[in-house]
């Protein structure tokens, strides 16, 4: 691996995605819990240098079939949601006990790909997993396939965890896989295949290496990482695929390979994740609506402050708490664009006012502001 490439270390917010056939053994169907007790212990060293971690789990169904007498066959999609709901508690258990022994607080938290895609919901995913990781919590998450409405779809995790990575703007998605990164065809059929270290660019070749599906639990293969590559990228947060049957699979990624590191294959952004999130919203074509703003709030934002609704003068337009709206002077002209915290109904009540006064104007009390800094992009 090109010693330009990042490990473990460099992380700063990571999310780690744990599947089916590293959780559950295969013959009797339990948790694996001294390689979970392993996967703590690598979770607790990260926290202990100041890295925020989140864990996605699969698992759930393959934890809780046998449980309800549900094996050796095929399930019914009714079948598969009953499995998921007894799973999940024995999942949720399991995560908290191994991690009890650090003394780390987990949180439990089911969502689903829609939750992670319609604005609103996203932006309250998101706030709800920052505020479990500024209290020191670790958010657990699966999909809430228990009330999934349609089929629970083959690789889902990886592509919830890209999600879950761009929603939180993680810098590093770790997928722990059975297999030790990318190569050039599947190594289990053949021989010559190659191991690639470094994905720059999610060309058509690239693509096409993916093979199919391992058996057993796992209910993703190389296809569905390569699909959570490229949403992973996009926000500008890199990817390692690394085999996560080994103990202390973290930890292995803490030296590069020629160091002594685990063998693995990193996929790099062209941007962070907080360039790539500030270029999404900047080059936003369809605004929701304006915010006119006073001098005083004009030189907090050229400062690198958000905005405060007592710097608001007059809102315009009618746009819902996530859209983009811009921000503009006296005159009209435009000086940033942000994600309103607020509806243009509620940024109206607000406008002009303290933001101590809100919960007294709203009946509740969400943000300080009506733009946090890190959702503005100032021109």
């Amino acid at each position: 691996m090109s010693s330009e490439n990042p490990t473990l270390l460099s992380s700063r917010r990571l999310v780690v995605k744990i599947g089916s056939a590293l959780l559950v053994d295969g013959e009797t169907r339990q948790i694996r819990r001294a390689w979970l007790d392993a996967l703590a212990d690598d979770v607790a060293a990260c926290r202990k240098r100041g890295q925020e971690v989140v864990i996605v789990t699969s698992g759930a169904v393959a934890c809780g079939r046998e449980h309800l007498g549900l094996v050796g066959r095929a399930l019914k999609l009714e079948e598969k949601q009953a499995a998921a709901a007894t799973g999940q508690i024995r999942l949720a258990h399991a995560y908290q006990e191994t991690l009890a022994r650090h003394d780390v607080t987990v949180a439990q938290v089911l969502v689903t790909l829609e939750d992670t895609e319609e604005r609103r919901r996203h932006l309250n995913a998101r706030s709800t997993i920052d505020t479990l990781l500024k209290l020191g919590a670790v958010p657990v998450i699966n999909e809430n396939d228990t009330v999934a409405t349609a089929e629970i779809r083959f690789g889902d995790n990886d592509r919830l965890a890209a999600r879950v990575a761009q929603m939180i703007s993680a810098d590093t998605l770790i997928l722990l896989s059975d297999i030790d990164g990318l190569y050039t065809a599947d190594p289990r059929k053949d021989p010559d295949a190659t191991h690639i270290p470094t994905v720059r660019e999610l060309t058509p070749d690239i693509e096409g290496m993916a093979g199919e599906p391992p058996p057993g639990y796992s209910s993703g293969g190389m296809v569905t990482k390569i699909a959570a590559a490229r949403v992973a990228l996009s926000a500008g947060c890199r990817m390692v695929i690394a085999k996560g049957k080994r103990q202390n699979p973290l930890a292995a990624l803490e030296q590069r390979p020629e160091e002594g590191g685990a063998l693995c294959t990193w996929f790099l952004p062209q941007a962070e994740p907080s360039s790539a999130r500030k270029a999404w919203i900047a080059g936003h074509v369809n605004t929701g609506g304006v915010l006119t703003v006073d001098d005083g709030a004009l030189r907090a934002l050229s400062n690198g402050a958000s905005l405060l609704p007592a710097g608001v003068i007059d809102v315009a337009g009618d746009f819902e708490r996530g859209d983009v709206v811009i921000v503009r002077t006296r005159e009209g002209r435009e000086v940033a664009r942000g994600l309103a915290a607020y509806s243009a109904a509620n940024a109206r009540r607000i406008a002009g006012r303290k933001s101590h006064e809100i919960e007294e104007l709203l009946g509740y009390r969400d943000r300080d502001e009506i733009i946090h800094r890190d959702d503005l992009v100032v021109r």
